[in-house]
């Protein structure tokens, strides 16, 4: 356990933002479920709408620092290629 002042308040600021993380990081999977059942379910129009909402959530966690930025690069990638593959 800490035991100075700076190092428990250093401990109380990382319990903050590793909630704050986890939030963002499940939000960003939700919205990424989203996509992957829209193209489970062979929906181009649902899948493209979904894509449209989780490409900025995606992108916000990276800016963030929840992911690294090539990480949700490639994510958004992936993504936008099996949606554009569904219409095809």
């Amino acid at each position: 356990m800490a035991n100075t002042k700076s190092a428990k308040k250093a401990a109380r600021k990382i319990e903050a933002r590793t909630e704050i993380n986890k939030s963002r990081r499940s939000r960003m999977r939700t919205f990424i479920r989203g996509v992957e059942e829209a193209l489970a379910a062979g929906d181009q129009a649902l899948a493209q709408a979904a894509l449209q909402k989780a490409e900025p959530e995606i992108m916000r966690a990276a800016q963030k620092g929840v992911v690294p930025s090539n990480t949700a690069s490639r994510k958004v990638s992936r993504l936008t290629q099996r949606v554009k593959k569904l219409s095809a």
